[in-house]
């Protein structure tokens, strides 16, 4: 049976967020898995400019269109501020990477009701089959976080 952290990427619209000038790079790995699974995805990047050739839009109002789940790969710092962000545009389902929720972040998401996936790497269940995530991803199943 799918875990939850599988039925994350059921969605049919995404944002990515994250910075492409910064100690921690885009994460371009689930944003172009994304793009594989032929995915409606945006990347977003709160200084604008474009992410493998695709525009990075600055803020969700700026999307072409709506969508229903956000990947948040960015500083802890800026992590609750997005939350927030993501549920005033209407987002209901969220993706903290690992390593970047807070505890305001987790906060503001049960205050909003937003349904929230974190602790666990993105790439580790949006990118199936042989990758350098694979190892990962097995002793996670073996060890029953999966």
């Amino acid at each position: 049976m799918p875990s939850e952290c599988e039925h994350f990427w059921d969605a049919g619209s995404y944002a990515v967020i994250g910075h492409q000038a910064s100690k921690k790079p885009y994460p371009k790995i689930t944003y172009g898995a994304l793009k594989e699974r032929g995915a409606t995805v945006y990347a977003m990047d709160p200084d604008g400019g474009t992410v493998e050739g695709d525009t990075a839009y600055a803020a969700f109002d700026a999307l072409p269109t709506p969508v229903q789940a956000a990947v948040l790969e960015l500083p802890k710092e800026e992590t609750a501020a997005w939350v927030a962000k993501a549920a005033d545009a209407g987002i209901e389902t969220i993706w903290i990477h690992q390593m970047t929720d807070t505890p305001e972040a987790l906060a503001e998401a049960e205050k909003r009701g937003l349904k929230v996936i974190t602790g666990h790497c993105a790439v580790m269940y949006n990118k199936p089959g042989m990758s350098m995530h694979a190892p990962h991803r097995w002793i996670w199943k073996l060890l029953g976080k999966y």
